[in-house]
């Protein structure tokens, strides 16, 4: 059974750092798409950052510099580092892998930004 488990949120000044994780089970962790989104209130649920089959990364420009996504295949694990936080960063946090031809997704952690 694949299961996400994504952890590490919490609360956060301005300017701040964070880093949240997403545990991989159930499957091979190693070539998958992966990518974190964030839904802050009713609104649509973003893309924030990907990472490829190859390695390569990608960020919205929202977070384009103090973002980072990463990988440690042999811990089933995916990361979120955030930098130099900001208020509109304030979110539900979700991580998201395709596996063969379907998509799963964590259950989300609340991040949250004062200013």
């Amino acid at each position: 059974q694949v299961q996400l488990v994504d952890s590490g949120g919490g609360s956060v000044q301005a300017g701040g750092s964070m880093r949240l994780s997403c545990a991989a089970s159930g499957f091979t962790f190693s070539t998958n798409i992966m990518s974190w989104h964030r839904q802050v209130g009713g609104k649509v649920r973003e893309w924030v950052a990907g990472m490829d089959t190859g390695g390569e990364t990608n960020y919205s420009d929202s977070v384009k510099g103090r973002f980072v996504i990463s990988k440690d295949n042999a811990k089933s694990t995916m990361y979120l580092q955030m930098n130099n936080l900001r208020p509109e960063d304030t979110g539900v946090y979700y991580c998201q892998i395709y596996y063969g031809s379907m998509s799963y997704w964590g259950k989300g952690t609340l991040v949250s930004v004062s200013s």
